[in-house]
């Protein structure tokens, strides 16, 4: 069943709205991007923040409320379309507000005293969505989709359902995660985290840069914009960090949205991968997409302009591959220009191709091998 994607609010370090951010993944810039010393002992690590975020009691609320501004004419049409009982939220999410618990828990440890400013709100995944619902005076179902780096991207998945099954006729759905001095600890004891930007299908690729930001997407069942045309999931369960080596479960992801949108491999221009610069990922990756579709489709990773925004990382993937679509230009894949040999040729995009981009698929990829693969069509009009 295809639904319709009729708008698009976004945040990262590209820019904070639609215009900013295209105008920078033309250039190759990221104007978010830093460097934080704060976060990890004795270490300075680059990270794509968003700029001039509003100070709010959780970054994360700050992020939504800034994707929400660009919607905002949309979402009132909306409300006057559809009973606000039809209208849902579905955010994928893996932080939320843990950054801001961890400060206040720290004081807890001590003081042995639980600070004013704590609540449960900071480390329930399910918050940023009730605060979506609130916000926007919605009565439909609200909840998050936390399954690490692929929730926003199965959120999709959700709230195409709601809508499939009729309990919705329109959903806001996407993703929001903020920095989180806790998932930077993490990936750093993993010995996944790098003191530079992430260098996707490098020879010399070491490990991801993480990043922060917001993607909102008003989905319905018809309307103008750019069509849902597949979504393929897939657990293969290999390892609770490590991908399949062979890349069965994103070979079978991929496999399912096409199946899913009723199109060949060879009806996909281009491939937004999940390329997170980590020897295991970009491997499996680069082999299942050969398996699939040879050398054909443009392929890149934008984590190098983004970071990798984990829960939020899948939808603002798809949003950039949205942009695409309505804007006509190509993302290039950027890196050091030193292709790993031992993975296959696959067509990493320059950027400058004169492809007339109609169908885009996404890949997001998580930990205890959780696989999506969203497919989006081309539009009908203009954002």
């Amino acid at each position: 069943m295809d639904v319709v994607l009729t708008d698009l609010g976004i945040v990262c370090a590209l820019g904070n709205n639609k215009a900013e951010v295209i105008a920078n993944a033309k250039t190759g810039k990221s104007p978010g991007l830093c460097y934080i010393s704060d976060d990890i002992l004795n270490e300075k690590i680059p990270f794509f923040s968003v700029k001039d975020c509003p100070k709010a009691e959780m970054r994360c609320y700050a992020l939504l409320d800034m994707a929400v501004s660009q919607i905002e004419e949309s979402l009132k049409k909306l409300k006057q379309k559809y009973q606000t009982d039809k209208i849902g939220v579905v955010l994928g999410t893996s932080n939320t507000g843990i950054h801001e618990a961890q400060a206040d828990i720290n004081q807890w440890i001590e003081d042995n005293r639980c600070p004013d400013t704590f609540s449960f709100e900071k480390i329930e995944l399910g918050s940023a969505a009730l605060y979506l619902k609130d916000k926007l005076e919605t009565k439909g179902p609200a909840y998050a989709v936390s399954t690490a780096c692929s929730s926003s991207a199965k959120a999709f998945q959700s709230a195409r359902n709601l809508i499939k099954s009729g309990i919705c006729e329109a959903v806001i759905v996407g993703g929001v995660d903020s920095r989180c001095k806790f998932a930077h600890n993490g990936f750093f004891a993993l010995e996944a985290l790098i003191p530079k930007i992430t260098n996707p299908f490098s020879k010399n690729r070491s490990g991801i840069t993480l990043g922060e930001g917001a993607a909102l997407f008003i989905m319905e069942k018809q309307g103008q914009g750019i069509r849902l045309l597949g979504i393929g999931e897939s657990t293969d369960g290999c390892d609770l960090t490590h991908p399949d080596p062979t890349g069965k479960g994103a070979k079978i992801s991929m496999e399912k949205a096409l199946a899913d949108a009723h199109i060949s491999p060879s009806s996909i221009d281009y491939i937004n991968m999940h390329g997170t610069g980590t020897l295991a990922n970009d491997e499996m990756e680069g082999k299942a997409i050969y398996e699939i579709f040879k050398d054909k489709p443009l392929c890149a990773s934008t984590k190098p302009l983004t970071g990798h925004a984990l829960g939020a990382s899948g939808a603002i993937e798809i949003a950039l591959s949205y942009l695409m679509l309505t804007h006509h230009f190509i993302i290039e894949h950027k890196f050091d220009g030193i292709f790993d040999e031992s993975i296959p040729p696959i067509h990493l995009a320059k950027g400058k191709e004169t492809v007339n981009l109609k169908t885009i698929m996404s890949n997001s990829f998580a930990f205890g091998g959780s696989n999506v693969s969203v497919i989006l069509g081309e539009n009908n009009v203009r954002v």
